[in-house]
């Protein structure tokens, strides 16, 4: 098991109660279709455009009120029928699904991020919304629950991005920010050849950028996991679960002398008696450290 933004996704666990296991299929159906959209297989962009913007047509409609009445695949018919009884049947707010499609439709165009707030600004709308709607569908929406859930989101993200650095660069992209970068004297050709030679060590420089990272994603996730700890039940549990789960993959990073080219972390079997244990056991402390210089979260 691998943390990934949609892995982490509770399809239809068995923690969750049944009654709202077909809502979180059809959400999650749709934020994996539509990141598939902008990622997978061998479209142009011009085509994935299209196809995201068609995408954003019918969740208007769906929106409005309205059937879906932009041309779609039957596949994608079938899908966005289930989410609109999904969205009807929970009141659940549309804006998350637009924000999404915003950040799917920037990664076509955008593969570098300048600096912390653009980065957070994405964060904002590919990994926040996800979260939101999963509170909305709890009925859990108090501005402490979505500011905390925000900050669980991103953190998981933020986690994804040093985990899959190497996976992003195949795909053209780096979601380290590049005054991090310049901060500790490295460029993207660079990185570019740590993802070519995939070498044993990775170089000081590139470890204490990939530290600057983790320290964010780690105070992001300790800031929000009160919200684990004070939701009641297995939607409790689960997101516990999932914190630590991110958690554990920092402190794998850690292990692997920051050095996910040649390491790249993963969760294993036995890393579940230690994420379950610690779930119910180990509340998350509260941020200790301050952020790394040039990080405003």
């Amino acid at each position: 098991m691998s943390i990934d933004h949609y892995e982490n996704f509770p399809v239809a666990s068995v923690l969750l109660p049944a009654r709202f296991r077909p809502a979180v299929r059809s959400l999650y159906a749709f934020a994996r279709g539509a990141d598939d959209l902008a990622d997978e297989g061998d479209a142009d962009r011009d085509t994935r455009l299209a196809a995201l913007q068609a995408w954003r047509s019918a969740i208007q409609d769906l929106g409005s009120h309205k059937a879906v009445r932009t041309p779609l695949s039957a596949a994608d018919q079938a899908m966005f029928q289930r989410l609109g009884e999904t969205i009807h049947e929970h009141a659940l707010p549309i804006q998350p699904f637009l924000d999404l499609l915003s950040a799917f439709i920037q990664d076509l165009d955008v593969p570098h991020y300048h600096d912390e707030l653009a980065l957070m600004d994405y964060c904002s709308r590919s990994a926040n919304p996800v979260g939101r709607l999963m509170l909305h569908l709890f009925g859990a929406t108090s501005a402490q629950d979505l500011a905390e859930s925000d900050a669980i989101c991103s953190g998981l993200q933020r986690v994804n991005f040093c985990q899959d650095v190497a996976i992003d660069q195949a795909k053209g992209r780096c979601y380290i920010p590049l005054d991090c970068l310049a901060r500790h004297e490295l460029t993207l050709s660079g990185l570019d050849d740590l993802c070519n030679s995939r070498p044993a060590q990775v170089p000081a420089p590139w470890q204490a950028a990939l530290q600057d990272q983790i320290q964010v994603a780690r105070h992001l996730l300790l800031s929000g996991s009160p919200l684990a700890w004070r939701l009641p039940g297995r939607f409790g549990l689960e997101l516990r679960l999932v914190v630590h789960g991110g958690l554990r993959i920092l402190e794998k990073l850690a292990q692997g002398q920051y050095n996910p080219y040649a390491n790249r972390p993963i969760l294993t079997p036995r890393d579940s008696f230690l994420l379950c244990w610690r779930a119910f056991c180990r509340p998350c402390p509260r941020p200790t450290t301050a952020l790394p210089p040039h990080h405003d979260t």
